[in-house]
């Protein structure tokens, strides 16, 4: 065996980017140093990696069973540097934490008192933003990790940490025609407008269950704008309870939904990024926050 790690993530980077141009733009590197990287690893390996007969390079089908083994290596590759970095690191001075704006902040504030008993001196950095906001700045390197809900896809270079579930609820406004239907049936919901989430990039969306549906970016905008009658929304239960709207919503039974009605919340980071010690207790301790959240 003589491939070498560089020669995996020019590989993966030229699939990822549809042609070796694009990846030495995205590797910044000379695009004869990725072509020969990549022809070097398809010498080693025996046999042809992608199909150059058309325009752009395409992978080939022994270069597609590849491709799932090379991202495999280099994930594992990210994750020993990543305990390497966390063993060799002692108390960081500085942090930065991105949490999606959904999030049960009252949750956080007991950490929050007892992180700066603790760590008098941390430099503690807090974002709110939404689901896309916090996977972007983790991978940009802007946060050292995010608390969200659960993305169905991630960037590559992340991974993320289940800590607890949340339930979405069904709410309009108590004056909405739904609202004498304590119970509804998907075909009542699809008659009525829909509130529903979606992120700023428009990369991460709800499934409407209605045709006619507004796409919102914040369960809290969502939750307002039922109140007032111009939709109705699933939120997570939480949201649906704070005292801002749980006086002029109803909530109505999801028995008849077909959706999984469960949200999972979870840490975000990159996959090649250590914890220190500061890191790791509060790791520690969102797991016990949301451990035990309703």
């Amino acid at each position: 065996m003589h491939w070498t790690l560089d020669q995996l993530e020019a590989f993966v980077c030229a699939a990822q980017q549809g042609s070796f141009s694009a990846a030495a733009r995205k590797m910044g590197k000379a695009q004869s140093r990725v072509s020969t990287a990549i022809s070097n690893l398809e010498l080693d390996l025996g046999f042809e990696l992608f199909d150059r007969t058309s325009r752009q390079p395409v992978l080939t089908a022994a270069g597609e069973d590849m491709l799932v083994e090379a991202r495999a290596v280099l994930a594992q590759c990210q994750r020993m540097q990543s305990r390497a970095m966390t063993v060799a690191q002692g108390e960081e001075a500085t942090i930065v934490i991105a949490i999606d704006e959904a999030v049960p902040l009252m949750a956080f504030e007991m950490m929050f008192v007892t992180l700066s008993e603790l760590y008098p001196n941390l430099k503690l950095t807090i974002f709110n933003g939404s689901q896309q906001d916090i996977a972007q700045w983790v991978a940009s390197g802007k946060a050292d990790f995010g608390v969200l809900f659960h993305q169905h896809t991630l960037l590559e270079d992340l991974e993320f940490t289940s800590v607890g579930k949340f339930k979405y609820c069904l709410i309009v406004s108590r004056k909405h025609p739904l609202a004498q239907i304590p119970a509804p049936t998907v075909n009542d919901l699809s008659q009525h407008r829909q509130l529903v989430i979606r992120d700023r990039m428009g990369l991460g969306q709800a499934k409407p269950l209605s045709s006619n549906y507004w796409h919102i970016d914040s369960y809290y905008m969502i939750s307002a704008m039922a109140t007032r009658g111009i939709g109705w929304a699933l939120v997570p239960e939480h949201v649906a309870k704070e005292e801002w709207y749980v006086n002029d919503v109803v909530e109505l039974s999801t028995e008849e939904i077909p959706d999984p009605l469960m949200v999972e919340i979870g840490i975000v980071k990159r996959r090649d990024k250590g914890c220190g010690k500061v890191m790791q207790w509060m790791y520690e301790e969102l797991e016990k926050i949301f451990d035990v959240a309703p």
